[in-house]
């Protein structure tokens, strides 16, 4: 069962110009030709026209009531459920006996800067400390937040 979705938009107020295309009468027609078209061409099928009450606000306290032409579209919505295709997975072999005396063997690498970059603590309190920096190495020009 196809599940639909909906667009919904004012139909127009006036005509378009077209070449070969004369009156008034007819240029409002070019005009709703026109727009038809166009969401045939996006996959949108013309359902009907409707006219709707829409209150509107007039002046500072007052409101009206104005009546609007409008469009009603509708395609089919494709679900995600629509989409899915089934497939069927290969059945599992039994490994041969080579296969099964092989090992994959997993190294990590370790990080050359991580070693290097950052002094142990033995090797900071060795290190010779000058009235510019602090304990840790750093200058003592940088503040910090607190």
């Amino acid at each position: 069962m196809p599940v639909w979705e909906y667009k919904v938009l004012p139909a127009p107020t006036k005509g378009v110009k077209a070449p070969g295309v004369k009156g008034q009468d007819h240029r409002f027609a070019n005009a709703i030709e026109v727009l038809m078209n166009d969401m045939a061409a996006s996959g949108w099928e013309y359902q009907r026209a409707e006219t709707l009450p829409s209150t509107e606000r007039a002046g500072l306290t007052g409101s009206t009531t104005e009546w609007r032409n409008l469009l009603v579209f509708r395609r089919a919505r494709h679900t995600h459920l629509e989409d899915f295709e089934h497939e069927l997975l290969a059945a599992p072999t039994a490994l041969s006996s080579e296969a099964q005396d092989e090992t994959v063997v997993v190294v990590e690498a370790e990080d050359d800067m991580s070693s290097e970059a950052v002094p142990s603590q033995d090797e900071a309190a060795d290190a010779p400390q000058s009235d510019a920096t602090f304990e840790d190495g750093r200058p003592k020009e940088v503040k910090e937040d607190s």
